[in-house]
């Protein structure tokens, strides 16, 4: 027989063994980037259930995110840079020395406040949140990780939303709606509900990486001529004729790349909506797609959504002070006036001026930066619109993807060629700047995944 002491002592080492063998569990299961993929729909859920334009949607992902992001930097600072110094106005974080934090969880918590904060049904986030809390006892995180990640995460994300608070958004609240000018070349709202235009004033948010709103401009729009045969003409009438001869598979991409949050239905006396996501949360839906496909870490699932935040935010700040500089006239408008008073485009018109085509603009800046975080051919297959009804689609690279994007808006009718062609450039141009101004990743290299 044994020894007492030689049993007690392996009992004492199979309890460590175990302890250890526990610990090591839950750590793994805070390592899934699952958890953060889970958050990020979570948010995007509720930004479509309550219907923020696409420029608000971008800034409603952009602090969360930032916040997350600035976390996990903090903790792996020899492989991830601190976004101070390269977007404007951001302060440090602060930091904490106790041992019991762990920075996976803490970047959870922080995302998730920052998040609550900017959205308003704040009930949806708290019941996401408590599931969340449901999950860390499922997995058995201890109660002083959970207590001192979440102290961590709130600390964090007070000075997000400080830095938050300091970028115009509250002021524009209180900004005056734009006034209808008469002219026949300045934009109206068009039905069927003839909505005030979206964010007149955005061009004043301040940026994250561009130097100004109007860095970096289009060429000026087609001088307004109704004259047959005049520039601006012939591009009125390739939207109508185009829409009228549309084939089967040219509008299954105008309606998969429609992604307008609010579009209305009547039928008689009765009016319903229907919810989508914005065009920025349709890219932030892809980034999901490319990160799992190529098995990102946690730390690099949060840096890849980061960039293309950052991206999308400017995107849509350049996008809008051309759109509100030019005013350009949608074509349902000219159409419906001098020509087909019946004629109705496939998908329904955004409120807010045509020039320059926002899907366009900010489709380019997101596979610009993507493309510079997961290679040029990187071929995947886009299930971002099954939840809304619409099936996949294949791409084989997210350039690919930015271009079809980008002439959906024609088929769809709602915008010119000039507005496509010139917004694909603009974008390219805003993420050019993102991805050289933005360096997130120590020593990285792109790699290139070319499976299907």
């Amino acid at each position: 027989m044994k020894p007492l002491k030689f049993i007690l002592f392996t009992l004492i080492a199979l309890q460590i063994s175990c302890s250890e063998t526990r610990n090591t569990l839950y750590k793994e299961k805070l390592n899934d980037p699952e958890l953060f993929q889970a958050a990020m729909q979570n948010l995007t859920d509720i930004i479509v259930y309550d219907i923020f334009s696409p420029p608000v949607a971008s800034r409603v992902y952009l602090y969360p995110t930032i916040a997350a992001y600035q976390i996990i930097a903090n903790h792996e600072p020899d492989k991830y840079n601190s976004l101070v110094g390269q977007v404007n106005e951001l302060n440090e974080i602060p930091k904490s020395e106790n041992q019991d934090i762990n920075s996976n969880l803490a970047a959870l918590f922080s995302f998730n406040i920052v998040g609550k904060a900017l959205i308003f049904s704040e009930k949806k986030m708290e019941a996401f949140q408590n599931e969340f809390q449901k999950t860390l006892e499922e997995i058995k995180v201890p109660k002083r990780i959970i207590s001192a990640s979440k102290a961590y995460g709130e600390e964090v994300a007070e000075a997000i939303l400080e830095w938050a608070s300091e970028d115009m958004y509250s002021q524009t609240r209180t900004y005056p709606k734009y006034t209808i000018k008469e002219n026949d070349r300045f934009w109206k709202p068009t039905p069927p509900d003839y909505m005030d235009g979206i964010e007149p004033h955005w061009k004043q948010i301040r940026t994250m990486v561009l130097d100004s709103s109007d860095q970096f401009p289009p060429k000026e729009p087609l001088p307004f001529n109704l004259k047959k045969g005049s520039p601006f003409q012939r591009q009125l009438m390739e939207v109508f004729e185009i829409t009228n001869n549309l084939t089967d598979e040219q509008i299954e991409i105008a309606k998969f790349w429609d992604c307008n949050p609010y579009v209305t239905h009547h039928k008689g006396h009765a009016m319903f909506a229907t919810k989508k996501i914005t065009p920025g949360g349709h890219w932030i839906g892809i980034t999901a797609v490319a990160s799992r496909k190529a098995k990102s870490s946690f730390g690099d699932t949060i840096n890849a959504f980061t960039n293309v935040s950052i991206a999308l935010y400017d995107a849509f700040i350049s996008c809008w002070d051309e759109k509100w500089k030019t005013l350009v006239v949608r074509p349902e408008t000219l159409i419906n006036q001098f020509y087909d008073e019946e004629w109705l485009p496939l998908l329904q018109t955004p409120p807010f001026p045509e020039y320059t085509s926002g899907h366009s603009v900010i489709s380019r800046a997101a596979a610009v930066t993507l493309t510079k975080l997961y290679g040029d051919n990187f071929k995947f297959i886009d299930t971002t619109e099954l939840a809304y009804g619409l099936p996949q689609r294949r791409y084989n690279s997210f350039i690919h993807a930015s271009e079809e994007a980008a002439i959906s808006r024609l088929y769809g009718g709602i915008h010119y060629m000039m507005a496509i062609t010139e917004g694909v450039l603009q974008g390219e141009k805003v993420g050019d700047y993102v991805v050289r101004k933005i360096k997130t990743k120590k020593n990285s290299i792109a790699s290139v995944i070319t499976s299907n």
